[in-house]
């Protein structure tokens, strides 16, 4: 182990000293970048699919959903409920998330939605049956 790391410092030396030219640093400079490069973190080509880039807007089922929850709550008119997202929509949203002190952007969010009752649903398995 000894021989091996005293042979690995020569070698370093050697190949430092040894560069009059330049070429050397031209290599550590572009090992360097190299190796920052491998340390940044690798950005998924838009092709691959994500949990991020999975859903990109909601469905117009899921508009006429979430408007429907704002009109029952009597934030938005219910004919305004009809799946389109629109100006009058973004106001109810707007209003309601004011309302709840929740970031009153007017942009769907997981919190609005959960304060709106439609946060995740999850099926529960029913109980084994014994016999």
């Amino acid at each position: 182990m000894r021989n091996a790391l005293t042979f690995a410092a020569i070698a370093a030396i050697v190949l430092l000293a040894g560069d009059a030219d330049g070429a050397t640093s031209k290599r550590t400079s572009k090992a360097a970048a190299a190796s920052s490069h491998r340390a940044r973190k690798k950005v998924p080509s838009s092709k691959q699919t994500t949990w991020r880039n999975r859903q990109l807007a909601p469905t117009p089922e899921r508009y006429k959903e979430i408007q429907g929850a704002l009109a029952a709550k009597g934030y938005l008119k219910p004919e305004d409920a009809n799946g389109s997202w629109n100006q009058a929509s973004v106001e109810a949203l707007t209003k309601f998330q004011s309302a709840q002190n929740l970031g009153s952007t007017g942009k769907i969010n997981s919190l609005s939605l959960i304060a709106l009752g439609l946060g995740p649903k999850r099926d529960t398995a029913p109980p084994p049956v014994r016999q």
